[in-house]
């Protein structure tokens, strides 16, 4: 049989209630971050040359650079989860991490879900297919074709729109390897990203066909009424002004791309 409490009891219970979730382990994240002096940070750690391991085996990129120099602005250090791109998200909902820090296209969908940071990144969509495939010329030959996408990014959605058959893979990789065996017919993606993988690698197997016509501007994604924004968008601008956003941008694809003025 259950006992009532007495209304002492219950009294005590229910300050001991309040006073836990008035602790910082419930409060805004931005206080958090500056209370524990770390902010957390979710990336997929195989995109390059925007989040991947270098030859030392250490986490780097530009995302990467970008959100060490964030954090130094901040006045505290960061701390780095890998996940895969179509995990990322559900991640920063679960509260692994605060921040996604990994080319998160702006749109009005993530703009409604998450609070978007001012962007950091201006790039272009482009289409890849094998060299030896003249059947895609523009995005409109991507209708009844497939293509390799990551299933939440925005080049899936850009590749559904124009008809195309979406084959989901963890990243930019997988598909090149899909599109290489004839398993696909193309990949879109971002043109900064294809342009590393042909500088790296040299690959004759596969070329740009075309641009699918969109300009997008990336961006650091928190949870809804995190109270990060403020505090990174002030980072940022500062990072911009400084010259420390450009100093990154050229290490990594020998121009500006952190702003739509100069990414062209």
């Amino acid at each position: 049989m259950r006992r009532s409490l007495p209304a002492v009891a219950i009294a005590v219970l229910t300050a001991l209630s309040l006073a836990a979730c008035g602790s910082s382990n419930s409060g805004p994240v931005i206080d958090q971050v500056h209370e524990s002096g770390v902010l957390k940070v979710g990336t997929e750690g195989t995109y390059t040359p925007f989040s991947y391991q270098g030859t030392d085996g250490q986490l780097t990129g530009y995302d990467v650079d970008v959100a060490r120099a964030v954090g130094d602005k901040l006045g505290v250090s960061v701390e780095f989860t890998q996940s895969p791109w179509d995990s990322l998200f559900a991640g920063l909902e679960a509260g692994r991490y605060d921040l996604v820090a990994n080319q998160v296209t702006v749109n009005d969908e993530r703009a409604q879900r998450y609070d978007l940071s001012t962007p950091y990144t201006v790039s272009e969509g482009v289409i890849v297919t094998r060299v030896d495939d003249t059947s895609i010329t523009s995005l409109a030959d991507l209708n009844g074709k497939k293509t390799a996408q990551s299933a939440t990014s925005n080049w899936a959605q850009v590749a559904r729109d124009a008809g195309a058959n979406v084959e989901s893979v963890e990243g930019f990789v997988q598909a090149i390897t899909l599109l290489k065996d004839g398993r696909v017919d193309a990949t879109v993606n971002d043109n900064l990203a294809v342009g590393e993988y042909e500088k790296q690698t040299g690959d004759a197997e596969v070329r740009v066909v075309a641009e699918t016509g969109d300009t997008s501007e990336q961006a650091f994604a928190a949870r809804k009424d995190s109270g990060l924004i403020p505090d990174i968008d002030k980072a940022l601008d500062e990072l911009r002004a400084d010259g420390t956003l450009a100093q990154i941008s050229e290490k990594y694809f020998g121009t500006d791309v952190s702003s739509p003025s100069t990414s062209n």
